[in-house]
């Protein structure tokens, strides 16, 4: 029988069947998907084949997002499979969200071929500087290619647009502890009554509500899912060449083709034409630096590839 798997707590994984029932099952002893070196298998937006009570086959994704796994250096943790797009969640403030995350993220999901939208929350608690930083934000980021929206969840400003843009696509909403994913959902599935916490007063960080990922089904026509995370900290340059990091940042990827070598890691080598755009301002100081970072998590095999 085919199914959709749209939870996993553990070894359990609920699934979704083709004739419209959910059911729990567990993965077939010693299951492995062949070339995927991953703390699980089988990941929320699977399509599966369920027998007995077991998921006993994977169909061939078209896409999936990974990260670091949190304990296993050697390995890495697929979020999901299968995604029409994805949400970044962010907040200049309470808490705030760094460029660095921000770009990590955005390179990661450009190597998996992931469309991204960065959604900007919290947009009713911001004061002057906040909403000044705010603006700045978007300008770099519309600039650049992305879709920047403006919303606050809580009081459901912006969030029209928002339903709009996940009606019929699988979708999968990301972002730090305490950036309002837990409300972003339950604004748009107020069914689900989700429990949320309040931001760490100590270091305006949020804490876990989210344990495990999972798939909501919205009421649309045309058949949308949403998949909650956990909060994340970080992303790595899983299965990135160091050469090829570049290509992840569509800006730098731009300046690149001007570079008088062809192998130009932009770093040093004379004639780069994308440091040249970083001093003139064309390229953002930030992204350039995140672009580096990424390029150390090579250098120091932080993030290994395999996945």
């Amino acid at each position: 029988m085919r199914a959709l798997v749209t939870k996993n707590a553990g070894n359990i994984y609920t699934v979704l069947t083709d004739l419209g029932t959910s059911m729990q099952v567990t993965v077939k002893g010693n299951f492995r998907i062949k070339g995927i070196k991953s703390t699980s298998p089988v990941v929320i937006g699977d399509h599966v084949e369920v027998a007995d009570g077991m998921i006993v086959s994977v169909e061939e994704r078209k896409n999936y997002i990974v990260r670091k796994s949190i304990n296993l250096s050697k390995q890495s943790h697929i979020l999901a499979a299968n995604l029409d797009q994805c949400f970044l969640i962010v907040t200049v403030n309470y808490p705030v969200t760094s460029t660095t995350f921000i770009d990590r993220f955005l390179a990661t999901a450009e190597a998996y071929n992931i469309p991204a939208v960065l959604v900007f929350n919290k947009i009713d608690a911001y004061d002057e500087a906040d909403n000044e930083y705010l603006e700045g934000m978007v300008n770099l980021y519309e600039t650049i290619g992305y879709k920047c929206l403006k919303v606050s969840a809580s009081t459901g400003k912006g969030m029209e647009q928002v339903v709009d843009m996940l009606k019929g696509k699988v979708t999968l909403l990301s972002g730090n502890s305490g950036v309002g994913k837990t409300t972003f959902i339950n604004h748009i599935l107020p069914e689900l009554n989700l429990r949320t916490a309040d931001i760490s007063d100590a270091h305006n960080q949020g804490t876990h509500t989210t344990t495990f990922s999972e798939m909501y089904s919205l009421d649309d026509a045309d058949g949308g899912f949403i998949i909650d995370t956990p909060g994340i900290k970080g992303f790595g340059s899983f299965d990135m060449a160091k050469e090829d990091i570049s290509d992840y940042f569509k800006e730098i990827f731009q300046y690149s083709h001007d570079c008088r070598f062809n192998n130009c890691t932009h770093t040093h080598e004379p004639g780069c034409a994308v440091r040249e755009a970083v001093e003139r301002h064309d390229i953002s100081e930030s992204r350039y630096n995140s672009y580096l970072s990424m390029l150390k998590d090579e250098d120091e095999e932080k993030y290994r590839t395999g996945y």
